[in-house]
């Protein structure tokens, strides 16, 4: 590929092609500030409150918690940081009908995206979804109908596409410093504390438990699939896969410059150190195959205290002629060569946040009806890789994946793994 096809490649995956769609015009005016409300804010989505409440141009309507101690401090963060005083809400649908509001932003467990969002937009309001955006794979295609259905604006929050290094390692790629980038690597290794098991109890007080289930399948109560420990069930997260792995595979799949799923997929992994209560593996190795040529590579050790390359979350993208590490924690370094010179270097010092940077794209985005940066699109092609993985793992087996139906050709057990039962009355239709 020569450096005016890749420039072509790289400038495109800044530009979604959502953004060219006839997206209909926010209940905000151009003058007037956006109204969010914030869905889920314990722990990330408390950060997001923040972000948006130190914004001249937003104002925070309403926090939504089924946790009335996590509503009240959330709001006291909002209160202390712009002075506003926003609603606090139980329950997400008192949200629907309410006009002063223009978007949500979703940062609740995983399991409620989807199931959350299809309502939301229905209701004509834009979204920002944290990572990974679906649950399970059908679910991205569901949010990307939904999204046309209804003209909304849908950001995912893979706020690394926003970094100002993410930006300068663009410019590297586009100019071919180093050569064709045949294949990347995405890493997230560090070390994890195991979970021991715990006794069911009763939901603490405040807190609207079977609100918090949802979708998922109704069961007791256990502090050990609750507030900031839900991840490793399969039911509510998608374990270290979809945690940071979920913003390495997305870095390493626009770096990549691939647009489209991967047609053949390996997955190895176990647990080695990790003994306690968790489903996934405590470390894996996926190979994703591209129908191009390309190999996208994903590694996992949660148990190391060392990371690679130095640092515990990163990537690797691997031309003809170099190769780039660089991680999300806003460092990016350029080898070339047969000595492996080094070439380039950039650090996280005086930069901006990448999550304020996201977070004001997405006010922007809302005002102008463009999308620019991580519409449902592709947030389906990186959130995929996380399901993918998943389910080539638990089948044992490599999966022929077609990428036009969206489809594990031969593999009925593999595609039931590609969708997931709802509890009632929070089930995700087929098609919008």
């Amino acid at each position: 590929m020569n450096s005016i096809s890749r420039r072509k490649v790289i400038s495109t995956s800044f530009i979604a092609a959502a953004g060219s769609l006839a997206i209909r015009s926010s209940s905000a005016s151009p003058n007037e500030k956006v109204t969010v409300a914030v869905v889920g804010v314990n722990g990330r989505g408390n950060t997001l409150a923040r972000y948006l409440a130190e914004r001249s141009d937003t104002r925070i309507g309403a926090l939504c918690d089924v946790d009335q101690g996590v509503r009240e401090r959330a709001a006291q963060t909002v209160l202390k940081v712009s002075g506003q005083t926003p609603k606090l809400v139980a329950d997400f649908r008192h949200l629907l009908d309410d006009k002063t509001i223009d978007a949500l932003v979703l940062a609740t467990p995983h399991h409620w995206h989807v199931p959350m969002a299809l309502p939301a937009l229905e209701a004509g309001k834009d979204l920002y979804i944290e990572k990974p955006a679906s649950h399970v794979f059908r679910e991205g295609r569901i949010l990307i109908e939904a999204a046309k259905k209804h003209h909304r604006i849908v950001q995912h929050g893979g706020q690394t596409r926003s970094s100002k290094v993410t930006e300068k390692a663009a410019e590297i790629l586009a100019s071919g410093l180093l050569g064709e980038i045949k294949m990347t690597k995405a890493w997230n290794i560090q070390r994890v504390q195991p979970r021991q098991p715990k006794a069911d109890s009763e939901p603490p007080p405040g807190v609207d438990y079977d609100m918090w289930l949802g979708p998922a399948p109704k069961r007791p109560f256990n502090p050990n699939r609750f507030h900031r420990s839900w991840r490793p069930y399969r039911d509510y997260g998608n374990g270290d896969l979809g945690d940071d792995g979920a913003h390495d595979l997305d870095i390493a799949r626009w770096a990549l410059g691939v647009k489209t799923h991967p047609s053949r997929i390996t997955a190895h992994g176990s647990t080695i150190d990790l003994q306690g209560e968790r489903e996934f593996p405590d470390n894996m190795m996926i190979a994703y195959h591209y129908g191009e040529g390309k190999v996208l590579l994903y590694e996992d050790r949660l148990w190391t205290p060392y990371g690679m390359h130095g640092f515990d979350s990163g990537n690797a993208f691997y031309g003809t002629e170099g190769y780039m590490i660089f991680s999300r924690r806003q460092y990016l370094r350029v080898y070339l060569g047969k000595n492996e010179t080094k070439a380039e270097s950039m650090g996280p010092e005086g930069l901006p946040s990448p999550t304020g940077l996201h977070l004001g794209n997405f006010i922007e985005s809302v005002r102008s009806r463009q999308q620019l940066v991580t519409p449902p699109e592709e947030a389906h092609l990186s959130c995929g890789l996380i399901h993918l993985g998943e389910t080539a793992y638990r089948v044992g087996r490599v999966l022929h994946f077609d990428p036009a139906t969206e489809q594990v050709r031969n593999d009925p057990e593999a595609n039931a793994l590609l969708t997931k039962k709802y509890r009632a009355p929070w089930s995700v239709p087929e098609h919008v």
